[in-house]
């Protein structure tokens, strides 16, 4: 009897199962992994979210900034010596003229100085007045020496004269017309000696007199300049206008050059702005600008851009180009549409919170059929108060939204519900 052969059945066996499973499971991840959607996701409801559409428009390249009213030009007060607040003629918004006094000070110091330069100058003065009145008698106590000494001069003259024809006739003797001639010549000396020293004299006189007068002229013109500093402890006004910043008070000690006040100067005026810094470079002299006040549009531009930044902004000065508002005030704020360049076609964003969390460098847009959307890498160039010019990354026609993203953590993908 022949045994029975078993033949084998072909197939996968029990024992190749869980390899034939791994092996299913490797390509379905490797499929996912290569294929699939890895994308984080959040489901958002479409009734929190504010969608619009990009679109291709004119651009209005202009920032929207506000300003405030300023005098065009402001002098400011300031104390030309020190001393303490004794008086306040006038209060803060005061219209005052040139040569108003707005503030009285004190000053002991100064006070004792003048009358110590008037005591001085009085005491000269008086000097002054005793020295030429002794230099004028002693003028003419030489000027009698001097009548004096002629009249001897000529006494000698001619008795020398006599002698002389005596003593040639033989008449007298010879020691007699020696002693006529001596006489007469030592008087002659005598008197040029004393008209010498009658003009040295007078020379001398002169000089002193010289000396002491610039030395009283001196002493005057230190006296008037403290009478002038005496006087600059009234404060006046330099210019007609409003006094404003008047900071002074009584009893307050006010040093010599300390500002206390400015005078608005009115009739023309200014607008002060503060721009970001991002627009430094594109802000000049000459931009004009628009802004609204009771339904009438007033005309303003730039002129005058300040380079120093200081926190993130730079200051800019306008002008008025035609009528300036009724019933102008310093101080009001202007808010003010400064146009940067002419209008242009480009594609639109609308403005919006989203700008806060991505800084204009993606969004998110929707599929075309409104249940996702998708972040999108975007490239944003210029902007005013109501758009951003998108130059790369979205198509006209889009939607995007362009509420806030705070919420959306790090999602790439929104279902919309």
């Amino acid at each position: 009897m022949m045994d029975k052969i078993i033949e084998q059945k072909k197939g996968l066996k029990r024992k190749h199962l869980p390899f034939v499973i791994a092996v299913l499971l490797a390509l379905l991840l490797f499929g996912w992994m290569l294929w699939g959607d890895h994308s984080n996701k959040m489901r958002v409801d479409t009734e929190n979210l504010i969608i619009s559409k990009v679109e291709e428009g004119s651009f209005n390249d202009y920032i929207r900034i506000n300003g405030q009213v300023q005098p065009a030009t402001v002098v400011h007060v300031s104390a030309l010596e020190s001393g303490i607040v004794d008086f306040k003629p006038v209060k803060e918004g005061a219209m005052v003229k040139r040569g108003d006094v707005i503030l009285v000070l004190r000053n002991p110091n100064l006070a004792q100085e003048t009358l110590n330069s008037e005591s001085q100058l009085a005491e000269r003065q008086n000097m002054l007045r005793d020295t030429e009145i002794n230099m004028e008698k002693e003028k003419l106590s030489m000027q009698q020496s001097k009548l004096s000494a002629i009249t001897e001069a000529n006494r000698s003259r001619r008795a020398y004269e006599q002698m002389k024809t005596l003593y040639d006739e033989g008449l007298s003797s010879r020691e007699e017309y020696l002693r006529a001639k001596e006489d007469y010549e030592l008087a002659q000396s005598q008197l040029k000696l004393l008209i010498e020293r009658l003009h040295q004299d007078s020379l001398y006189r002169s000089v002193q007199l010289a000396k002491m007068q610039e030395s009283l002229n001196n002493m005057q013109e230190n006296l008037t300049l403290v009478r002038s500093r005496a006087d600059n402890l009234k404060v006046k006004a330099t210019y007609d206008g409003q006094l404003g910043s008047f900071s002074a008070e009584l009893g307050q000690n006010i040093g010599a050059g300390m500002l206390i006040g400015q005078i608005n100067v009115l009739g023309e005026y200014k607008i002060t702005v503060n721009i970001d810094e991002r627009y430094i470079d594109r802000i000049v002299a000459g931009l004009q600008g628009t802004f609204e006040r009771q339904n009438v549009k007033y005309g303003v531009q730039v002129s005058t851009v300040y380079p120093e930044v200081r926190n993130g902004q730079f200051r800019a000065d306008l002008t008025f180009t035609d009528e300036t508002p009724e019933n102008i005030r310093v101080g009001q704020t202007y808010y003010i549409n400064l146009e940067l360049g002419e209008p242009s076609q480009a594609l639109l964003v609308p403005r919006g919170s989203y700008f806060s969390v991505t800084g204009g460098k993606w969004i998110f847009v929707l599929t075309p059929d409104g249940s996702e959307a998708v972040r999108r890498n975007i490239k944003i160039a210029r902007q005013n108060p109501q758009y951003y010019e998108v130059v790369e990354g979205l198509s006209a026609g889009e939607s995007v939204i362009v509420s806030g993203y705070d919420s959306f953590g790090d999602a790439e993908k929104l279902i919309l519900k």
